[in-house]
């Protein structure tokens, strides 16, 4: 099982080419890592609709990712 969790609002973006490549953001659960990943190749031409829907994968998952760390860092004293 993966610790990492997909945006599945990504899941009808396709390469705007026709050549069947995926992208895909991902959050890890553990350590609030953020995976971009571009399937199938090593590149992926977006719509300008597609490309913003990326952005706010990516928005989203950096938020959920500093939730994570937020939650994992100890707690800071308080000046005296």
């Amino acid at each position: 099982m993966s610790a990492f969790v997909s945006d599945p609002s990504l899941d009808n973006v396709r390469d705007a080419a026709g050549d069947g490549t995926e992208v895909d953001v991902a959050v890890h659960l553990h350590d609030g890592t953020v995976r971009l990943s571009i399937l199938w190749t090593q590149e992926i031409l977006l719509s300008a609709d597609d490309a913003e829907q990326v952005a706010r994968a990516l928005q989203r998952a950096a938020e959920q990712a500093r939730s994570i760390t937020a939650a994992q860092s100890p707690a800071r004293p308080t000046d005296a």
